[in-house]
């Protein structure tokens, strides 16, 4: 098999990985209220169950980066992935307060894994085609998002049984990832593990701290759209129950088109450039929602947040590949941490800003976290750090080095 041939399948499972993943973390925080009904979680309690989620899952991440030191990543993904799908099963089986919390408990473990290693691979494929594919995997977790989500909602409107909900997807997809998990491509060599063992250090991680503050930022943006756009609609812009689901499913589906496209974007324009574009089209979508009139022009702000946001993740996993290109799984794997900060902090953050002043004030605040990526702009690489057309010219008839791609970009 050519090095051409398993990087092609490898990309092909690993984006199927991110799709699962989408699935997964869609068919769970959709159904928190059936989750909620079932085991009898007070609303004073329901929070400290939510939280316990990303607390875990940063836990985990920290561990995957000492752990991809001694196993590959690709071994850590095969695992942790299966385990995500089988935790839904734990939490839709269980009677007593203590099995939700166990079950919970496993997805936040599993899922911290399964997130760090699943952009590991991602970096160090991206770094041996010589070119941006990051967006496209992310692309593949908004779409599986989207049909999670939509599978949720046809549970909820059949007065589905969580198991019966959950069963089909856990039997459909833990084969397909077992399966394809042999196609994963890891990218260290043996250069790149003595780095690995070596860590970041402190000058290191101080290089990385620009970037972990825009993953935390993009995901307070992110969690705010998630929590608030079907509260704010409603209660703030007088919108129906029913049209005020409307946004997160337009906030999604402008998500997984941007995300299709934005590679090119990147290819043509460098990551810096598409990232500064991203941030200021977020920015103009929470002034728009802070200042609607109505719900209509509301759900314009959600559409735009959508197209701006979908792109800063992504590229902040790639540009931590690029800056440590010897070290990219530690780097990653304390990026990713980040993604759980922003995520704990965003919901909180507005809703408390929205109490003492006004949810249209509220808007205002992930806005202006929102803008702090255009001052760290650099950090996502000069000129020179954008995937070249000269290394697509060259894909057809030169040879990939998984291990030493990144020293050409």
């Amino acid at each position: 098999m050519t090095d051409d041939v398993r990087l092609r399948r490898g990309r092909g499972a690993l984006g199927f990985s991110f799709f699962a993943q989408g699935v997964a973390f869609a068919l769970l925080v959709t159904r928190i209220p059936a989750i909620q009904d079932r085991y009898g979680i007070s609303d004073g309690l329901l929070p400290a169950f939510l939280a316990a989620v990303p607390i875990l899952a940063g836990v985990s991440s920290v561990a995957t980066e000492h752990l991809v030191k001694r196993v590959a990543p690709s071994a850590v993904l095969r695992w942790a992935q299966p385990l995500v799908l089988l935790s839904l099963l734990g939490v839709a089986t269980g009677g007593q307060m203590w099995h939700v919390a166990v079950a919970l408990g496993a997805f936040g473990l599993s899922v911290g894994a399964l997130d760090a290693s699943m952009n590991m691979l991602g970096v160090s494929l991206q770094r041996a085609y010589g070119r941006s594919i990051m967006l496209g995997f992310h692309a593949a977790y908004s779409l599986g998002g989207i049909l999670g989500a939509s599978a949720a909602w046809a549970g909820a409107h059949w007065h589905l049984s969580l198991f019966t909900g959950y069963l089909p997807a856990v039997v459909v997809l833990v084969p397909l990832v077992v399966v394809l998990s042999r196609r994963y491509v890891d990218g260290a060599g043996p250069g790149d593990v003595q780095e690995q063992e070596k860590g970041l250090g402190s000058g290191g991680f101080k290089l990385l701290l620009p970037l972990c503050l825009v993953m935390a930022c993009a995901y307070i943006g992110d969690s705010t759209v998630a929590n608030w756009s079907a509260k704010y609609l409603q209660d703030v812009l007088g919108s129906s129950e029913q049209m005020a689901t409307v946004p997160y499913n337009v906030y999604m589906v402008t998500t997984l088109i941007g995300r299709a496209v934005g590679d090119l974007g990147v290819r043509r324009f460098g990551a810096a450039a598409v990232v500064r574009a991203g941030t200021l089209v977020a920015a103009a979508g929470f002034a728009v929602v802070a200042a609607a009139p109505g719900a209509w022009v509301g759900m314009l702000g959600f559409t735009l947040l959508g197209i701006g946001l979908c792109v800063i993740v992504p590229q902040t996993f790639a540009a931590a590949g690029r800056l440590f290109p010897g070290a990219s799984d530690t780097a990653v794997a304390r990026l990713n941490i980040f993604n759980y900060v922003g995520f704990l902090i965003g919901s909180p953050l507005v809703g408390a800003v929205g109490d003492a002043w006004s949810y249209r004030g509220a808007m205002l605040v992930p806005m202006a976290l929102v803008l702090v990526t255009l001052l760290q702009a650099r950090s996502f690489g000069s000129e020179k750090a954008r995937y070249g057309v000269r290394h697509e010219r060259r894909a057809g008839d030169r040879a990939v080095d998984v291990g030493r791609g990144g020293n050409e970009v």
